[in-house]
């Protein structure tokens, strides 16, 4: 009797995210992480080049991680989050508080980026219901991305992501990132109709599963200056853009108006597991301070503030904050900014870009966006060169673990320029 593959068991009971599985390649059995490297099950190995969906920020199966989060688990592995607190927890808050683009002064904790930014909006709006204010609408960006639960594609730019559920998501204003042509209009708006809307929220300086698009932070600055104006409420996502990728610790810091709530995931357990983020301001966790118990904030998880995931997070901080890794992220940055010149040199490229740890392009090949075909291609030319590569479509990318050796990062660039000119 034949013993079935992993991949052969997978395809029996398995639905992957993302993936239109009519023609799915055959998932590759991954047995073990170390580094920058996947392992499969016949001993090939694949650099992560993409942070296996930009959480992983030290690398796989770091040493020291594990060992908190084992102590951890023989400690207290979970505890209801109301009526009771544990140390990890606490003191992730201290920790992170400090660091944080803004004035912050309490932490809420979820599940991942999307329950991340579903907290965000709630408190944004409970925010002025408890304050007996009117205002019920939400601006947001064009090209954005803030998750797959429904008030975060509520706020998420109209796409193939959401345009099965679109009946059903809120109505919120969109509008262009600024540039020097749009910003007196987008001010004049904001003026306009401030005191109807009750929340903005943005990705800073990068919208990512939106094409990597990069704007510039002193227009964003000076649309946020007029926002705080009007008393919108800023809601900064930075479930990507935190933790170094940006070359910072956040890109918040880029910006000299900062946010009223703050929204971490992704690199914030150094990529081990989930854990999900919301900080707010004293202004407006006061809102919600009464003797009415309806002025609650009534949202939970079960898994809200898991020790060992708390844990993870305080094991990240420690190695994120170690100068040698900072160093990493000043070099990486270094790096993509030499290849950019390289870049070019080949016509097919377009809008060739960097911003800290994060490089990308176009290929100007089909059509723009995320099911243009040559996505799929490159992921599978490059899995054949033993690297894992994931684009957006057309917009091809190079997000790797802060730990990635030089001779890691030259494989990249040398497949890079190797499938760009397959594809011109």
């Amino acid at each position: 009797m034949s013993i079935s593959t992993l991949t052969e068991r997978d395809r029996k009971v398995i639905w992957h995210p993302y993936t239109q599985h009519k023609n799915i390649l055959p998932p590759i059995p991954v047995v073990k992480g170390k580094g920058t490297l996947l392992y499969d099950d016949k001993g090939r190995t694949y650099i992560d080049a993409i942070s296996s969906w930009w959480v992983n920020i030290h690398g796989h199966g770091h040493p020291y991680i594990a060992e908190k989060l084992y102590k951890q688990a023989g400690l207290l592995e979970h505890v209801i989050f109301t009526g009771f607190t544990h140390e990890p927890a606490v003191e992730l808050a201290e920790r992170l508080l400090p660091l944080l683009p803004g004035d912050f002064s309490k932490i809420f904790y979820s599940d991942n980026g999307s329950t991340a930014v579903e907290v965000a909006i709630k408190m944004a709006i409970q925010y002025w219901g408890n304050k007996g204010e009117q205002r019920n609408r939400i601006l947001a960006f064009r090209h954005s991305y803030h998750g797959d639960t429904f008030g975060a594609m509520s706020v998420s730019e109209r796409s193939v992501f959401t345009d099965p559920f679109s009946d059903y998501l809120f109505e919120v204003v969109f509008i262009d990132t600024p540039t020097r042509n749009n910003i007196y209009e987008l001010l004049s708006l904001v003026r306009r109709e401030g005191s109807s809307i009750s929340c903005f929220i943005y990705e800073p300086l990068l919208q990512a599963a939106g094409g990597m698009r990069i704007y510039e932070a002193q227009l964003l600055d000076e649309l946020l200056a007029e926002l705080s104006g009007q008393g919108i409420l800023c809601i900064a996502d930075e479930v990507l853009t935190g933790f170094g990728r940006t070359g910072r610790l956040f890109a918040g810091e880029y910006l000299r108006h900062k946010a009223d709530i703050l929204c971490m995931s992704k690199g914030l357990t150094g990529g081990t597991m989930a854990l999900g983020v919301t900080a707010a301001t004293e202004r407006l966790f006061e809102a919600f301070l009464s003797d009415d118990r309806r002025k609650t904030l009534f949202h939970g998880h079960s898994f809200t503030a898991n020790p060992i995931a708390c844990a993870a997070s305080l094991a990240s901080l420690d190695l994120l904050l170690e100068e040698d890794n900072l160093q990493r992220i000043r070099h990486i940055g270094l790096r993509h900014e030499a290849f950019l010149e390289k870049l070019a040199a080949y016509p097919v490229v377009r809008n060739a870009r960097s911003i800290g740890t994060i490089l990308a392009f176009e290929l100007s090949t089909g059509e723009d966006g995320y099911i243009n075909a040559v996505g799929p291609a490159i992921t599978k030319e490059a899995l054949a060169q033993g690297i894992y590569l994931r684009p957006l479509g057309n917009t091809v990318y190079f997000m790797p673990p802060y730990c990635i050796t030089e001779k890691e990062m030259d494989q990249v660039y040398d497949f890079l320029v190797h499938s760009i000119v397959a594809h011109s």
